[in-house]
């Protein structure tokens, strides 16, 4: 088996640009999906150049809206931050309002171990409040 060095090191750097340019295939697969300035047809227009002609339609791509990608990107964390805080600011509660239960769980458990209540008023009032 006669492969010398050199050429496996242009294998090797020929599959390092294959892979650079599938991860910037997707990448631009996914700002045309995300773009919101563009309508239905202009996504459709790229999508098919990046499909038919990719190295060509990628390389365009790039130069044509490229400079608003990471604009884009930003754009879309934010907004799934935004939607994540809105979520937790909904969901996790403190208080007895909205299925707020630890708190009063905790304040049983505290009254049980200093006494104030038995066991058998503990898990009466603990069958209550998660009823």
């Amino acid at each position: 088996m006669d492969y010398p060095l050199l050429n496996a090191f242009w294998t090797m750097c020929l599959i390092f640009v294959w892979i650079l340019w599938l991860v910037l295939l997707f990448r631009i697969i996914g700002d045309i999906f995300r773009s919101r300035d563009l309508n239905n047809w202009a996504k459709t227009g790229w999508l098919v150049l990046v499909i038919v002609v990719p190295f060509l339609g990628v390389f365009v791509y790039v130069l044509v809206r490229g400079h608003g990608m990471s604009d884009r990107e930003v754009a879309q964390a934010e907004r799934q931050q935004k939607q994540l805080q809105a979520y937790l600011r909904d969901t996790v509660t403190t208080g007895d309002e909205a299925g707020g239960h630890a708190d009063s769980l905790a304040k049983l458990a505290e009254l049980k171990n200093h006494g104030d209540i038995t066991e058998e008023e503990f898990q009466k009032a603990k069958a209550k409040i998660l009823a």
